[in-house]
């Protein structure tokens, strides 16, 4: 008997007395949970005396907080983590903008020939990433640095701050309210961070509806949000980050919702190099929709497994038909490489092996002595298995399959 998928998280009993107190505070009109985005600038421009604006930014967030009141629906510990969460990332804006305001060098930096893995999701770019990440060649933003970025690390501070520990602490504390997380998505403190953490500073981020299902936002953010002016952020992020000392060779860059922004990627880099894993569409919208739903639950008491694999099989089709276009016009095929994910989970280091061969990097001996120690202490499904299925979402094969013909077509000539 097949084990059918299990999408709504596993909730603790503290997670639910959060969730029990702030429902019995609405019943007598309070709530501590509301989010206000103006409510939120005023506090962090308090907290870190920064007296401009960043109009770009703030137009993002209020449309964001929008549709997180409208659409959202979040629970109350939903409420309190995402309220939490916007106020760090603007804090993390604003210091960020104080501070290259201060030391306008930062600017001047180059980012030389930076790395992209933008495959779909559930194609095995997460692993890809962590596992390019042990090369010392190679430069990640961290997940810490992503939550926590001021200051700036340096070459002493890198493995041992304060950032770095306080992320340690929440994310132990999240997979405690959450036993189930670490199941379905890979995620350490110091562990490679996808760009989506840095997009959010720009609060142009796909990371948001990944905890709330917010059409209304992912509507802007897919066909009227500033994708060039984000790119440009990102460039500067990266700078920042480096400012402090700690570099390498290359930048090591992953998340696939960069497939949607491939022009803004060449203008801002024209030297990137692009790795794109590749999957059977079905495996990656029932795969994509299950991490996304189980999320959601968290969040929300309101998630809806139809309208999430739906959402998803439309998003994810879109964005790669906008890929393929863009693909064919920019005319760089020799600074992209294409993966099969069952080519990759099958042989990881051969796979490696190609694309270090393919942009010409020099493959050292520590890196490949790394990379393997990587493998054997994060063997698949150390934390369990991920289990999904298309008909968990009231989707089929053959439809999924329709809406990604132009993707298929592009697949079967790998």
């Amino acid at each position: 008997m097949t084990k059918q998928p299990s999408l709504r998280v596993q909730r603790t009993s503290m997670l639910n007395i959060i969730n029990g107190a702030g429902y019995a505070l609405k019943k007598v009109k309070l709530d501590p949970f509301k989010i206000d985005a103006d409510a939120i600038i005023a506090r962090v421009k308090r907290k870190t005396g920064f007296s401009g604006s960043i109009p770009k930014a703030e137009e993002g967030l209020q449309i964001l907080v929008r549709s997180i009141n409208k659409e959202g629906y979040p629970n109350p510990f939903g409420a309190l983590a995402v309220k939490g969460l916007l106020e760090r990332i603007l804090y993390g804006r604003y210091k960020i903008e104080q501070e290259m305001v201060r030391n306008p060098w930062i600017e001047d930096q180059e980012i030389k020939q930076p790395v992209f893995i933008i495959g779909m999701p559930r194609t095995g770019t997460t692993i890809l990433h962590a596992i390019l990440h042990e090369d010392p060649a190679h430069r990640s933003p961290l997940a810490w640095e992503c939550l926590l970025p001021y200051p700036a690390a340096t070459p002493d501070t890198f493995r041992d701050n304060a950032q770095l520990k306080t992320i340690e602490k929440e994310f132990s504390q999240l997979f405690k309210l959450v036993p189930d997380f670490r199941q379905k998505h890979y995620m350490e403190a110091d562990s490679p961070q996808e760009c989506l953490g840095i997009t959010a500073f720009d609060f142009n981020s796909y990371q948001f509806s990944a905890q709330l299902y917010l059409p209304s936002y992912m509507k802007w953010f897919s066909d009227d949000s500033d994708m060039l002016g984000t790119m440009r952020f990102h460039k500067r992020f990266l700078q920042y980050l480096q400012s402090g000392g700690v570099k390498s060779d290359r930048w090591l860059l992953k998340t696939p919702v960069h497939l949607r922004r491939l022009p803004e990627i060449f203008e801002i880099y024209p030297d990137a190099r692009i790795i794109m894993t590749h999957r059977a569409p079905a495996d990656i919208v029932s795969s994509t929709a299950s991490l996304i739903s189980s999320v959601r639950t968290l969040y929300s008491n309101g998630e809806d497994p139809g309208v999430t694999g739906k959402e998803q099989a439309m998003l994810w089709s879109k964005y790669f038909d906008r890929f393929i276009e863009s693909r064919k016009a920019l005319n760089k095929e020799d600074q992209i490489i294409d993966l099969k994910f069952e080519d990759f989970v099958k042989d990881q280091i051969g796979t490696i092996e190609k694309i270090y061969e393919r942009f010409g990097w020099n493959l050292s001996e520590e890196a490949v002595n790394n990379f393997r120690t990587f493998l054997a202490k994060n063997p698949k499904d150390k934390h369990g298995k991920h289990f999904y299925s298309l008909d968990t979402f009231g989707l089929k094969e053959d439809e999924v399959n329709q809406q990604f013909s132009k993707y298929l077509e592009f697949y079967e000539q790998l």
